[in-house]
């Protein structure tokens, strides 16, 4: 099997590797830099599960390949907070506002929802819940996830 040289920048982080060609960018970020809180749940793009910021855009970390993100900037679930007592608002406003139960597709729902929250400052919940629609959660029934976006919405507003 063919390996090829891989640099990245995750989460500010400068990472350097050789990798199979079929490595999949999921299998990367989890079993070879230890970054977990990409969840792998369909594996065929489906389940929004492994969301993850490619330059700044949401993408399925199981449909890309390590190689592809080559010289790129990736942002994962674990660079949205400094430390644990440092949350990013719209970590924050999940966790005020319930929007969490088992929490394993909240990584993919947070990564999906940075960038649109950059786009729309003040989404109604129909924009919400088409941003999210390819995001599946087995447990909350999105009200409480509708919520915590609103809120976060809100908080960044007054902030401004």
């Amino acid at each position: 099997m063919s390996r090829h040289n891989v640099q990245v920048t995750i989460n500010g982080r400068a990472y350097e590797s050789e990798v199979e060609a079929r490595l999949l960018l999921s299998d990367f970020l989890r079993h070879e830099l230890d970054l977990t809180g990409t969840h792998v749940g369909c594996e065929h793009g489906v389940c929004g599960a492994c969301t993850v910021l490619l330059d700044g855009e949401p993408v399925r970390a199981c449909l890309i390949l390590a190689v592809q993100v080559n010289g790129r900037q990736l942002t994962t679930v674990e660079g949205l907070a400094t430390d644990q007592d440092d949350l990013h608002p719209l970590q924050e406003a999940f966790r005020d506002a319930h929007g969490l139960q088992c929490g394993f597709c909240t990584p993919g729902i947070l990564m999906t929802m940075v960038p649109f929250l950059e786009d729309n400052p003040e989404p109604d919940e129909a924009a919400i819940r088409h941003a999210i629609s390819g995001n599946l959660c087995r447990c909350t029934g999105y009200q409480h996830i509708v919520d915590a976006v609103k809120l976060a919405a809100e908080r960044r507003r007054s902030a401004d």
